[in-house]
Formats: structure tokens, C-alpha cells, sequence
């Protein structure tokens, strides 16, 4: 039967199911759409024979919250939900968010910091000898010691801190129904240890084959440079190729065993968990509370791939997704495009058609599928590899295709695109095609700073191809006589980022004539290589010292002066030029000047604590 999956014991009763096999435990309201983990763990678990009933945030003060459904014959999920829970539930600057795009109505405060562990504890207490499986975004970057920004420390795995026992890592769906499937053999949860994209614990190592001792947790917290040395190893063994199980020790026995990543799903898998009998929407039950929020973007949005090898030092792909990319067929895509146009709501756009990186159609070079990613190499940064093929043909097919389609109006790409890989593409037939047909005005793209020094621990191309792409795209959309414009991202206070740099990127902005709406405060998320730079004051990829602005005070200096011209931000802007002697950018000519001369008034004290 086509429905929603169970959320009640009468929604069990009417699929005529005596007991669940899974009960699956999530920090989001439950949205039956192939953009949510969850529901895509879920329907590939039902597409192998599973039964899956879901508990969508409980009630953490009520252990009665986990008990819905009884016993699950074979075990419990457990996932956050799409996002790791303190990213959802606090700002940069460790306030708490108001709303909640993710919950029913957008209201924030249904859901637990350290959502996972919270839920694992209760099942603990309720159930203490039923399997608990975690996965997701939350648990997956935080399957071995990292650095929690919100409580400042190292955490143990959170395999530990949960009491789960194994968790499945990444994308998952190749690596939980192999657990399912060796649970339902019979198979007892801490003999589940040869699967690839899993975490287990033991007290013996010894099985392992071919492992990698990391430095052990006790150790790390003695000396934050073994962390980087730590995660350094840990990226390099991030492929499922050339990765090895990497073995973390805690206390005199224990130990967490990570296995190498699954491998890349094949194109028909892509095809055929996309196209599993989602709902495609929120469950019902959210209507009288206005629904969630987070379906109005990815409601008429089309996953084209997943993956990405652009190497971003402040995101955390390679950890989850990994740097090979996947893709889905043309004629699956379609097949969901054509649906989506009888659904009534459809007003004839469809808002994306991508992933990761939108015009990433394609493995990097085609070595990797059968060696994988590099391990000491970027594919294109800091210059695109000899090896990188480019080629935009498959994805301007695909987007010809979509417009075709009776019922759409317009095609939308509104997930990044690398610029830095559109210029290789030499005679821009993707760039003319995507000024042409597929943007609206504006064009967003992701420079994230105009410094070199900055954009090399970035992982992000030098400014001067930033600038090369946009002179490509002015003389583009002068031939197409249209008006379009490029809004770029900015990240303020990365580290490496110093108040000179932020001036300069501040006189930057002034050039482009406009201040950007799109600012972020460089956010420490858990697994990322900026994380182990803002945490231990090193790249760990080459052990050298690097700049960290890590006080509220300086933090917010530098993001005033990307956005120097709100009236808001004048004490600070000020302030932060007067600092660095920068007066010359202090006065009344508007096409030099920052600011106009005038006093600083209100000066906040007690700003200078680390963040």
C-alpha cells in the first residue's frame, strides 16, 4: 500500500502488522520526500521486506514517548534528523534559534541538544537489550573523537556517549540493510563488525585487518596537535577504495573501529532509491500546525547527484557524502519531473535540479570509481587537476529535457555551482545556457572571501579567478542583452582571516557597488578541516600555525565590515579600522570610504570572551 508510514499503533494495526522490525527514532517531523535521510532509510528498508514504524520527536522528558510500538523485533534507529541538532537549534554565536524550519509550524524547541544521545538513553532505558542503530548527519560526523564547538571540548565518539551499538555511516542505504539483513539472520548486533560504512566497538583490535591506530582520546586531550595529526589520517582514509579501518582507543580496553566507507552507489541504485513510493510530503497529522516549513523549497526540486570532490575546507561532504560524485539517469529524473507537474500545487517551476554542487554530473577523472580519490590531492583546488575532465554536456541535456516537459515553465538551478570548474569549460556552453534559461536576475555563487592566504586554507580558488568568472559572466549576458548579476557568499572570521583581511574584503564589497545579504560567521561544525584549525590553531594537513579570530568582539568586527554600510554596524566598522590604521577609510568620498567621521557612541564591554 502506498501511505505514510506507521506513526501510530493504529496506523500499525491497519497495515495489520503485529510488531515492527525497526523503530525508527527521528529529531525532525517526519517528511516522506527523497530529500530527507530519514525517509529514504526508511522505504529502502521497507523495499527489502522491513517493517518500519516511526517516532518523530518524542518527548525526551517522557521515556513512555519511546514506547509507542512495543519491542521492534529486530531494533531501533535513531537519527537527529537532517541536520546535526545543535547546528538547528543555535546560532554561530551560541544563541538559540527561533525557529525550526524542520519542526511542524517552524517552531523551534522540539528537539533535545545532542538530539542522538538524548534518544539513545531513553531507548536504553527502556529496551536494554534491543539493538540501536544510529546514522544521519549528526551521528556520522561525530562517529570518532571531534571537536564540539558548543560546549569548547574534545567529545568522545558518539558510539560512546549514545550507548548505541553500531553506527551507519554517510549516506547509509547500502549499509543498513546489510545490518538489517544480518540481524534478521540472526546475527547478534555485536558480531555485526565486516561491514563496510560502519562504526562498532570492541575491547579486542586484534581482528582487525590492515588497521590504522589513531592517536587515543586520553592523549588528544593532553595535546590538541595529535587531534589534527588524527583527523588528518582520517581524511586521507575517507574513500572507500584506498580507505583503512581506523582504530580509536579509549581508556585501557576500548576501542571504536571505523570501516572503510561503502562504495559509490551504481546509477541505477541512484535511480531506484529516488524513485521508492515516497508521499512526497509532511505527514498529515502537521497540517493544523501550518505544516514544515523545510518542504516549500525541495517540494518541486530535483536531486540530479550526490557527492562532491570540490574540497571546501569548511564542509563536511568528504566526511558524509564523500568526493565521488553519483548521479541519477535522465530518464528518472524526467519520470519525477512529469509527476511533479500533476501535483496541484505545481505552479510550473521547478526550483533545483542538483545536489552538492549542481553541475557536477560525473566523477571527477574516471580512475576514481575503480581507485578512488586521491588521498594527498584535490581535484581542483589548488589549481584543477591535469586529470579532471570537464564536461557540461550531460547536465545541458538533461536541463534541455526539463524545460521540454508540458507544465514547466522554468528551470531553476538554485544549488552552487563551482565557478572555478565552469571556466575549464572552454567554450561556456553551460555558463551561456545557465544565464539564458536558468537563473532569474542573479546568479549566487560562493567566492567566500577575496584574500588568497584565506582562500588557500579555504580550500577555495585564488580571487583572481573568482574575478576571471565574473568578467566571463558580464560579457556572456552582454551578448544574451540581459541584466544579471552575480550575489556572492561570504564567510567572515575563517580561520587564517585577520582584521586586514577583512578590510580588504570589506573594500571589496564597497567595489561591487552593493552589500551582500548573504554573510556568514564561519560556523565550527563538527568533522570539518576548519573546525581542526579553529580548535587546535593548525591546518592539519601540513601542521602549520594558523590565525584564529575567536572572540565574539573581533567576530563580529569582521562581519560588520562586510556589511559596513548598516547604520547597526558604524562603532564596530569604526573600531576595526582605527585598529589596523586604516583612517584613510574614514570621509565622504563614497567611492573610497568605508565610513563618514563621526563618534563611536555605545561601545559594548565584556566582548572579548572566546566564543
Amino acid at each position: 500500500m502506498k501511505d505514510f508510514l506507521p506513526i501510530s499503533m493504529e496506523d500499525m494495526n491497519k497495515r495489520g502488522w503485529a510488531q515492527a522490525d525497526f523503530v525508527y527514532v527521528i529529531g525532525d517531523a517526519y517528511v516522506d520526500h527523497s530529500s530527507f535521510g530519514p525517509a529514504i532509510i526508511s522505504r529502502v528498508l521497507e523495499s527489502h521486506g522491513f517493517k518500519v514504524a516511526i517516532i518523530s520527536q518524542p518527548d525526551w522528558h517522557d521515556p513512555a514517548s519511546i514506547k509507542l510500538f512495543g519491542k521492534p523485533r529486530l531494533g531501533f534507529l535513531v537519527s537527529a534528523g537532517n541536520m546535526d541538532s545543535m547546528v538547528n537549534q543555535y546560532t554561530v554565536n551560541k544563541k538559540k534559534r527561533s525557529e525550526d524550519s524542520y519542526s511542524p509550524g517552524g517552531k523551534s524547541g522540539r528537539r533535545p541538544d545532542y538530539a542522538t544521545i538524548v534518544y539513545c538513553n531513553l531507548i536504553n532505558r527502556a529496551y536494554k537489550d534491543v539493538p540501536v542503530i544510529i546514522g544521519g548527519v549528526e551521528a556520522s560526523l561525530r562517529r570518532l573523537a571531534h571537536y564540539d564547538y558548543w560546549s569548547d571540548k574534545l567529545k568522545r565518539s558518539i558510539l560512546l556517549d549514545s550507548g548505541a551499538d553500531i553506527i551507519s555511516y554517510g549516506m547509509g542505504e547500502l549499509s543498513i540493510v546489510q545490518i538489517a539483513e544480518a540481524l534478521d539472520s540472526g546475527l547478534d548486533i555485536s558480531d555485526i563488525t565486516f561491514i563496510p560504512g560502519t562504526v562498532y566497538k570492541t575491547r579486542d583490535p586484534e581482528n582487525v585487518t590492515d588497521g590504522i591506530i589513531l592517536p587515543d582520546y586520553d592523549s588528544m586531550l593532553k595535546d590538541k596537535l595529535l587531534y589534527a595529526k588524527s583527523f588528518n589520517i582520517q581524511y586521507k582514509n575517507a574513500d572507500f577504495a584506498n580507505g583503512k579501518p581506523l582504530i580509536e582507543k579509549y581508556g585501557e580496553h576500548r576501542y571504536i573501529v571505523q570501516n572503510p566507507p561503502q562504495r559509490p552507489l551504481t546509477m541505477q541504485e541512484m535511480d531506484d532509491i529516488y524513485e521508492l513510493p515516497y508521499m512526497n510530503n509532511y505527514h498529515p497529522s502537521y497540517e493544523k500546525d501550518g505544516g514544515v516549513p523545510a518542504i516549500k523549497e525541495i517540494k518541486f526540486s530535483l536531486t540530479s547527484n550526490r557527492g562532491c570532490f570540490g574540497g571546501c575546507s569548511f564542509c563536511a561532504l568528504t566526511f558524509h557524502q564523500g568526493r565521488i560524485v553519483q548521479a541519477r539517469s535522465h530518464e528518472s529524473i524526467i519520470r519525477e519531473a512529469e509527476q511533479m507537474t500533476k501535483d496541484p500545487d505545481f505552479k510550473g517551476y521547478i526550483h533545483d535540479v542538483g545536489g552538492p554542487t549542481a553541475d557536477f554530473r560525473r566523477p571527477a577523472c574516471d580512475k576514481q570509481l575503480t581507485h578512488g580519490a586521491c588521498a594527498d590531492r584535490q581535484c581542483l583546488f589548488p589549481k584543477p587537476c591535469k586529470n579532471l575532465v570537464v564536461d557540461h554536456k550531460d547536465y545541458i541535456s538533461l536541463l534541455r529535457k526539463l524545460r521540454a516537459i508540458k507544465g514547466v515553465k522554468k528551470v531553476f538551478i538554485r544549488s552552487g555551482v563551482r565557478f572555478d570548474y565552469m571556466l575549464q569549460d572552454k567554450d561556456n556552453a553551460f555558463l551561456k545556457e545557465l544565464c539564458k534559461y536558468h537563473i532569474s536576475g542573479q546568479l549566487r555563487v560562493a567566492p567566500e572571501h577575496v584574500r588568497d592566504g584565506v582562500l588557500d586554507l579555504m580550500g577555495k580558488p585564488r580571487n583572481s579567478v573568482y574575478k576571471d568568472f565574473c568578467n566571463r559572466f558580464d560579457q556572456i549576458n552582454k551578448q544574451l542583452e540581459k541584466k544579471q548579476y552575480i550575489v556572492p557568499y561570504l564567510i567572515s572570521s575563517h580561520p587564517g582571516s585577520t582584521l586586514k583581511d577583512a578590510i580588504a574584503l570589506a573594500e571589496s564589497v564597497r567595489d561591487m557597488g552593493y552589500m551582500p545579504e548573504q554573510v556568514q560567521d564561519f560556523y565550527p561544525t563538527p568533522s570539518t578541516i576548519s573546525t581542526v584549525m579553529y580548535y587546535t590553531g593548525v591546518d592539519p594537513r601540513n601542521m602549520k600555525s594558523v590565525y584564529i579570530p575567536d572572540t565574539y568582539h573581533e567576530k563580529a568586527m569582521q562581519r560588520a565590515l562586510i556589511q559596513y554600510r548598516n547604520p547597526e554596524n558604524y562603532n564596530l566598522v569604526k573600531e576595526a579600522l582605527l585598529k589596523e590604521g586604516r583612517e584613510d577609510l574614514i570621509g565622504f568620498d563614497r567611492k573610497k570610504c568605508l565610513i563618514p567621521p563621526r563618534k563611536i557612541t555605545n561601545n559594548r564591554k565584556n566582548a572579548r570572551k572566546k566564543v
